[in-house]
């Protein structure tokens, strides 16, 4: 019942500042300055704090419920910002429908940390040589994906039209674990966007 009075004294609100905003008819005298001041006049704490803070708490829970729920489904209008858009959405597709080597890094690496200590001194340094030439290879990959990225990018919506920080994004994007990405996937593998 607080809220629904917060929430209709809020719309009253708005529409006298709309009407404040529409010229004045000729004729009408020019109001004073005080009268502009008292129209302006709002108080700088709410009458009912607890009414005010609860309905706070509420409007930011409810926009951060329909932030998690977009982060499931992909609806882009309460995505957060830096996943909004055409060209971010692009690459979420690209990134998401191909396999790459990042994504299962962190995976090796703690299945390596993990069995260093019951290898022998030996396994131990040829797993480190090949845990080397395998962040090599994630590397390489990077370089390759952002290079893609940019190209799939600049053949779809021009290079003049190309958003910044496209390639850094699209990186991060493939160096996560499939089922930890957020938003979560909306494309199976090999499903590559047109």
């Amino acid at each position: 019942m607080l809220a629904e009075q917060a929430q209709a004294e809020a719309e009253r609100q708005a529409e006298k500042e709309r009407q404040r905003k529409l010229p004045e008819k000729k004729g009408v005298p020019t109001p004073k300055r005080k009268e502009q001041e008292r129209a302006r006049r709002r108080p700088l704490v709410a009458g009912d704090r607890k009414a005010a803070k609860k309905l706070q708490r509420q409007q930011i829970a409810d926009q951060r419920a329909k932030m998690r729920q977009a982060m499931e489904t992909g609806d882009e209008r309460y995505l957060p910002l830096r996943d909004r858009g055409r060209q971010k959405r692009f690459i979420r597709d690209y990134i998401d429908a191909r396999t790459g080597i990042g994504e299962w890094l962190l995976v090796i690496v703690l299945i390596f940390l993990f069995a260093s200590f019951i290898m022998t001194e030996e396994a131990r340094a040829t797993s480190a040589f090949t845990l080397w030439f395998l962040m090599l290879a994630v590397i390489v990959e990077c370089w390759w994906v952002a290079r893609q990225a940019r190209r799939k990018i600049d053949a779809k919506f021009g290079a003049e039209n190309r958003e910044k920080g496209i390639r850094f994004y699209a990186l991060m994007r493939a160096l996560q674990m499939r089922p930890l990405r957020l938003p979560k996937p909306l494309v199976r593998r090999g499903e590559f966007p047109s």
